[in-house]
């Protein structure tokens, strides 16, 4: 018996998560950022009033209120964060030196078939020192990656957005 080729379609429709990617774990994340350093959980909620001066501040929309990050005993902070990339959210840690700079970001999981080149080491150095004050706009001071646009630019809001965040909720008096 012969089925109508309209049924046969949705048999080939596959998800991008089937391509997910784990890099790394929490702890590994927590290691390779900050290694032997001792990292205490500290989450934060913002309130309306925070995450309204973060997105005018920084441009970018707040989408959770509750913010995952730790302390180093070193003086930093150790922040998760969900990215999307064009159809799936993925998960970043950034790591914050003492002075709120950025010490270093690592990729932890990719859901995508593509833009996982953010994952690239040189590309992700090119945040490293910045701060609140930096521009952080995507081809200025951020150079793209061809075929990982939407990745590129969300990764970079997503830096600014916590870079501000530090600013608004973290930094002391």
């Amino acid at each position: 018996m012969r089925h109508p080729t309209w049924l046969l379609i949705p048999a080939a429709v596959v998800s991008t998560a089937a391509y997910g990617t784990t890099y790394l774990s929490l702890e590994q994340a927590q290691a390779t950022i900050f290694p032997g350093a001792q990292l205490t959980a500290a989450f934060v909620t913002l309130t309306k009033e925070q995450a309204a001066a973060i997105e005018k501040k920084s441009g970018v929309n707040v989408r959770k209120n509750e913010v995952k990050l730790w302390k180093s005993s070193d003086g930093g902070y150790f922040i998760v964060d969900e990215v999307v990339g064009k159809h799936e959210f993925f998960t970043i840690a950034v790591g914050l030196n003492a002075d709120s700079s950025v010490k270093q970001i690592e990729i932890m999981d990719y859901k995508e078939s593509y833009g996982y080149e953010v994952r690239n080491e040189a590309w992700r150095k090119q945040f490293t020192g910045k701060t609140s004050a930096a521009h952080l706009r995507l081809t200025d001071d951020i150079k793209n990656i061809s075929g990982a646009t939407l990745s590129c630019r969300h990764v970079t809001d997503a830096v600014k957005r916590l870079l501000t965040t530090y600013d608004v909720a973290l930094k002391p008096g």
